[in-house]
């Protein structure tokens, strides 16, 4: 509710750029852990972890989407849980880089900007 209250506030802030289409921005960062602390989150033989994935619109600089997924899961899976705005365009490193979760947004009527991968 807070973070839909937040984006209620920065709807009509124009960005550095002039876009009449939302923007955001998605990526991800390791948090890592205590093992001995949180055994459950085991992120490799001696760590522990989780994955924090955010979008944020780049209007007010708000998270619209917060995540946290077990440390050991691909950046790129939280692109089956994103419902993708018509219109908007979505900017992403080469993390994200699938052709078939890409297509989503693209049949969304949404775009995306993303870097490629060296073989590619």
């Amino acid at each position: 509710m807070l973070i839909a209250q937040a984006r209620s506030l920065y709807l009509n802030d124009s960005l550095s750029v002039r876009l009449k289409r939302a923007a955001y921005a998605l990526d991800s960062t390791t948090i890592d852990l205590c093992l001995s602390i949180f055994p459950s989150a085991k992120f490799r033989s001696t760590k522990a972890a989780v994955k924090l994935h955010t979008l944020i619109d780049l209007r007010g600089n708000i998270p619209s989407v917060l995540t946290i997924s077990s440390g050991n899961i691909h950046d790129v899976t939280i692109l089956d849980e994103i419902i993708f705005e018509a219109g908007a365009i979505y900017i992403m490193d080469r993390a994200y880089l699938d052709y078939a979760r890409l297509y989503r947004i693209t049949q969304a009527s949404a775009f995306f900007v993303t870097r490629t991968k060296k073989n590619t």
